[in-house]
């Protein structure tokens, strides 16, 4: 190491004297030396730290997928956990259950008042049972039965289908617009919507925008419930019922839509780690939606207040976001106010 010298006056003329004496410069070349050893060792376990996390964010995704999976099982078991029982009532208010006992199976005709017997008889003793039976002013419901069986026997499979369909698609109808104007109502209304939506789940369980609804509600019911463990719930069951639908209509934009929806609310019960996560699906999601449905507003305006969110993620955030993707996200206010106005 070169040695530091600076002039000092003696006498008339001037000389170089080393600015630390060699056992002080000893000591600062120790003190560097073990500074850099611990800028090393620090080093090493940031790479370490990082690496780690890594690994815990596979095995957050793989328990993820894993929990999915197994939750979409049990919920295909369980999605009629007991039989449809055909309901004999003439008189029933609901759609479904009218057209169920229209469609009923004709096997069971020995208890109907000796229907078995009318099936041993003649095509012309039938026929004229038949005529008498409809000629008749006042019948039992025993007898209005078993002449709704024997008509229906005589029409066409596919026209039956059709008239079902039918019956089916208008009562739907009814339900969706009753739903949606509670929808834009007032808790009392939105929670009334809520149970009109489960009530009749069976019924319109393979409709898409009946799905879609229900998700909606759970939404409104998450929102509007103080309760966390409760908040929790509604987002998580309406997530499953979505997750179902996503399977079936993936190019629903609603579906994506409140996919989306229902993640966020679940996100914000989560730890840092799953709200970044869920921040990556919400955007995707959002952005299906968009490329699906580019004239709905309601998408551009999540997708302005996800840019909000993202422009004022803290350090801690950005901190693990960088150290989970190899693309953090990225957004400012000014693309926030972009989706706003083109709301």
């Amino acid at each position: 190491v070169p040695r530091v010298v600076v002039p000092v006056e003696a006498g008339d003329g001037a000389v170089c004297a080393p600015l630390l004496t060699q056992q002080e410069q000893v000591d600062v070349l120790e003190r560097l030396d073990c500074v850099l050893r611990n800028i090393a060792e620090l080093q090493k376990e940031v790479e370490e730290l990082r690496n780690s996390l890594q690994h815990l964010a596979a095995e957050i995704v793989g328990e993820v997928r894993s929990h999915l999976e197994e939750t979409q099982k049990v919920t295909r078991r369980r999605r009629f956990p007991f039989p449809r029982e055909r309901s004999d009532s003439t008189g029933s208010s609901s759609i479904y259950f009218t057209a169920s006992s229209g469609a009923a199976n004709t096997d069971d005709g020995e208890s109907e008042g000796g229907y078995s017997t009318a099936n041993a008889e003649s095509d012309y003793d039938r026929e004229s049972e038949r005529e008498s039976e409809e000629g008749e002013d006042e019948v039992s419901c025993e007898t209005v039965r078993t002449v709704r069986r024997d008509s229906l026997d005589l029409v066409n499979e596919d026209e039956t289908h059709l008239i079902l369909d039918s019956s089916l698609e208008e009562g739907l109808g009814q339900l969706l617009q009753q739903a949606d104007r509670l929808h834009d109502g007032g808790e009392q209304e939105k929670r009334e919507g809520f149970q009109l939506l489960l009530n009749n789940k069976l019924a319109y369980a393979d409709q898409k925008d009946f799905l879609w609804r229900l998700a909606r509600a759970h939404s409104d019911m998450c929102e509007i419930t103080e309760d966390a463990d409760e908040k929790r719930s509604y987002a998580s069951d309406g997530k499953e019922e979505m997750e179902m639908a996503l399977q079936k209509w993936d190019q629903s934009a609603e579906c994506h839509q409140w996919y989306a929806v229902l993640c966020g609310q679940l996100a914000e019960h989560e730890s840092i780690q799953k709200r970044i996560q869920t921040g990556y699906v919400f955007k995707e999601h959002i952005d299906k939606a968009i490329e699906l449905k580019p004239e709905d507003p309601k998408s551009y305006y999540l997708l302005g207040r996800w840019c909000y969110q993202v422009s004022h993620l803290g350090w801690l955030e950005k901190k693990t976001a960088s150290a989970l993707f190899e693309a953090p996200p990225t957004a400012t206010v000014q693309d926030a106010l972009q989706n706003f106005l083109r709301v």
